[in-house]
């Protein structure tokens, strides 16, 4: 900074203000500091600011999968809305492990990020009170009744009932779910699909393969369907790119989608909207519940606001090519 000074021939307060975007500094004056600083190859010094401001206008982002393009889809809300707060964001990822999510975690609480925003995350409600008075804490893609804490969410129960009541309206019986495991939603998505096909009538239909949201699990979901009792006539994936491993391994084995299996994601992110795959899933408005996460970290750093806010979102069924009327052919037949 002394030496960005004397270059433009002004005092070390002033190139200061300049750095801070001060508009009490004249633009004479202005172009003279950013000349010298661009001559010098100067960059403000960050973390002596943040030091001395007692804060570092820096948002840390966890995420708990970067191989879901649902992730980066709510990343794109995020990004825009703090970007306009004049905030900047540091991501991280939780690689679907818990060791490596609180290791994430810990690197931002180190780094002094003004808050943190969870997508995703598989902390338990004991956890995640204990980070709320640590940070300023917004969780997303996950519904809690915390008081110390904001969540934004879809209601992911809601969400599975629609995909049960569309697949029985189109004759189906036998549906099963290959369900997300311990992902955030996925407990709620299970409750849903039983409860909806108990309301079916379809009791005795329940068929739940454990799985998690990934590509691997939708394949290896298939290959249990496959070879343990009866095939199912309709398959509910958990989320999107677990569905594209299930449309692989059924078209691996001869099965044809949906003439043959239908099949329905969660999320709609881009991928399922593509021709090649033109999947039947469930909407969640991606860069929206990106964009009221930001939303709410930001009123807590900037209007201190204590009181939790859960913004719980409304689902909707987004119907393609994968979903059709049920196929009276069994599977030997097919084959």
């Amino acid at each position: 900074m002394e030496d960005v000074a004397s270059r433009a021939g002004v005092s070390r307060a002033l190139v200061s203000l300049v750095m801070r975007d001060s508009p009490r500094v004249s633009e004479h004056s202005r172009a003279a500091v950013l000349e010298a600083a661009e001559e010098l190859g100067y960059r403000r010094n960050l973390m002596a600011h943040h030091l001395a401001s007692h804060r570092t206008m820096t948002i840390g982002l966890v995420l708990n999968d970067l191989h879901n393009p649902f992730f980066a889809e709510m990343t794109d809300g995020i990004h825009e809305a703090a970007l306009k707060a004049g905030y900047r964001i540091v991501i991280n990822t939780g690689l679907r492990d818990l060791a490596s999510e609180k290791a994430a975690i810990d690197t931002f609480l180190e780094f002094r990020t003004d808050g943190v925003i969870l997508v995703g995350t598989e902390l338990s409600e004991a956890e995640l009170e204990s980070l709320a008075s640590e940070t300023n804490l917004v969780v997303a893609a996950r519904v809690t009744a915390s008081d110390s804490y904001d969540t934004v969410s879809i209601d992911d129960r809601l969400g599975a009932q629609m995909i049960v009541d569309h697949l029985a309206d189109l004759g189906h019986c036998r549906i099963a779910h290959i369900d997300g495991g311990p992902g955030a939603g996925a407990r709620k998505r299970r409750k849903g699909y039983k409860a909806a096909m108990e309301q079916r009538g379809l009791s005795e239909h329940v068929r739940i393969v454990a799985g998690e949201y990934s590509e691997h699990a939708g394949t290896v979901g298939v290959d249990k369907l496959l070879s343990d009792g009866e095939m199912p006539t309709a398959i509910f994936a958990a989320n999107d790119l677990m569905a594209t491993g299930v449309l692989n391994r059924l078209q691996f084995e001869g099965l044809n989608v949906p003439e043959d299996v239908s099949l329905v994601g969660f999320d709609n992110t881009a991928m399922a909207a593509l021709h090649q795959m033109s999947l039947t899933t469930v909407d969640q408005p991606c860069e929206l519940l990106g964009k009221l996460a930001a939303r709410y970290l930001i009123e807590r750093l900037e209007e201190e606001r204590e009181e939790a806010v859960h913004h719980l979102l409304v689902p909707s069924l987004v119907c393609r090519s994968t979903s059709g009327p049920v196929s009276s052919r069994t599977l030997d037949e097919i084959r």
